[in-house]
């Protein structure tokens, strides 16, 4: 049998960290099996898909690698299609017109809960033969078995027993005609051949009546696989409050696609202790039984810890174009200032995301107007005013700007001034990059440049006379 998994997404929001897992563990789980992985647009709720949200999804998959074999297919071009099984399950008298109005619904619901029983369709018009010549705009209901059980063998919940005398006769097409969910996502699993359909566990309960419907059609039903929710950091499911975004938000802030596939891989599937996957790791190994059954929790610094060891450890070309586009973003311009690949090669051991690693690399492509206040106060003093004016001078007189002759200039001075190499250092920093905080001072005075780094210092020594003189 070929393995064919699907991702389904309905675009009325935005891709986000679930659904790119359950989009990862059905990649996964195709690619280990040599089989072909679908993605399939289901935008019937027409009133709140967007065309916005398909694009996010779009590009979500492709920035992450996720490649599809088929798609991506949209339910709104395969109406006909659905239209046509309505009729025939009409035909064989598996679905009928259903005229009941809210009002008696709302009835029939509360007269069940007054019994201790779930609340569901009471099955009036089952038998009625509804007319459907009068004007009326009917609902067309599926007829579920009224006795019997359906046994959902699950790959990763186990056996899960419903009883059918608990399933309602579901609409299957709206007044309009609009068919809905859950004839939808049969229809097509069945015309794509799915055979193994992973997604939520919150799916779970549709499951039994999805199978019902294979069974009226004659078909065999996919393997299912429901995968436990993603929980918040504080243990309950996620929604808005935890800042629950778009996948492209998580590229925007500089993350690294393989470092979310990683992460998101081990948020309820493991491989002994493993932590680091490459693509073809998960691929060879990821096994859908290994998945737990239990709700994993967002870990974000687990997230940046894994992004950070993509950063020290991706292909310098590539990251160095990324954080390019990170510095452009930010208003730089990349032609006044260093390399990006070496301020690449700099940067990459002391930053978490690319966003912060461009973010501490304004100093090296723009002038700052004032320093950092607490830092210069410390910093910045007129003690420093004779040894900072000795060095300005010497580093002035070097031919060559490199690492080696930087620093041995810093060393020499501040041994002849008998200062730790610290009480010297930091107060260049400051002057050159406006805080306490940068790479080793001869990296950050390599990157700034002679002339700017000159130009800097002389700001300093001007601030440093001018608070002596207060």
């Amino acid at each position: 049998m070929t393995i064919r998994t699907r991702f389904a997404p309905s675009p009325t929001g935005y891709l986000h960290i679930g659904g790119v897992r359950t989009a990862l563990f059905s990649w996964l789980y195709a690619r280990h099996h040599g089989g072909q992985f679908i993605l399939r647009i289901e935008d019937t709720d027409r009133q709140r898909s967007s065309e916005q949200a398909v694009s996010v999804i779009l590009q979500g998959m492709q920035w992450l690698g996720l490649d599809y074999d088929e798609g991506p297919f949209y339910q709104t071009q395969r109406f006909d299609r659905y239209k046509q099984v309505i009729q025939q399950l009409l035909h064989e008298d598996k679905a009928y017109y259903c005229c009941c109005s809210k009002d008696q619904l709302d009835v029939m619901r509360a007269e069940a809960m007054a019994r201790g029983e779930k609340p569901k369709y009471n099955g009036t018009c089952r038998d009625r033969h509804v007319s459907t010549d009068k004007g009326i705009a009917p609902v067309i209901r599926f007829k579920n078995p009224l006795e019997g059980e359906v046994v959902v063998t699950d790959l990763i919940q186990g056996q899960v027993s419903f009883r059918n005398a608990e399933l309602d006769d579901l609409i299957i097409a709206r007044p309009d005609g609009s068919p809905t969910y859950n004839l939808t996502v049969v229809i097509d699993d069945l015309d794509m051949s799915i055979s193994h359909v992973i997604r939520g566990d919150d799916h779970l309960n549709n499951t039994p009546r999805q199978i019902n419907i294979f069974t009226a059609l004659g078909a065999t039903p996919p393997a299912f696989a429901h995968i436990p929710m993603i929980l918040g950091t504080d243990g309950k499911k996620l929604s808005k409050r935890h800042g629950t975004v778009s996948v492209l938000q998580y590229r925007d802030e500089g993350f690294l696609p393989e470092a979310l596939l990683n992460y998101l891989v081990r948020l309820g599937w493991s491989h002994g202790d493993q932590e680091i996957f490459s693509m073809q790791e998960m691929i060879d190994l990821f096994d859908i039984h290994d998945v737990n059954k239990a709700a994993s929790a967002l870990n974000p610094d687990k997230l940046l810890w894994l992004n950070q060891h993509y950063l020290k450890s991706a292909d310098t070309e590539r990251l160095s174009e990324l954080l390019g586009q990170h510095l452009r973003d930010l208003g730089l311009d990349t032609n006044q200032g260093p390399l990006i690949r070496d301020l690449y090669e700099v940067q990459k051991q002391r930053c978490k995301t690319l966003a912060e690693m461009a973010e501490q690399s304004r100093c090296f492509y723009e002038d700052f107007e004032s320093f950092d206040e607490a830092a210069a106060k410390k910093h910045l003093r007129p003690v420093v005013s004779e040894p900072l004016t000795a060095l300005r001078g010497r580093l002035a007189a070097l031919s060559i700007w490199d690492n080696a002759d930087i620093q041995q200039t810093i060393e020499q001075l501040a041994s002849e001034f008998e200062l730790k190499l610290g009480k010297i250092a930091q107060p260049l920093r400051v002057a050159v990059t406006g805080s306490s905080v940068s790479p080793s001072i001869d990296d950050t005075l390599k990157l700034v440049g002679q002339e700017r780094s000159l130009n800097r210092l002389d700001n300093a020594l001007d601030y440093i006379q001018r608070r002596a003189s207060a």
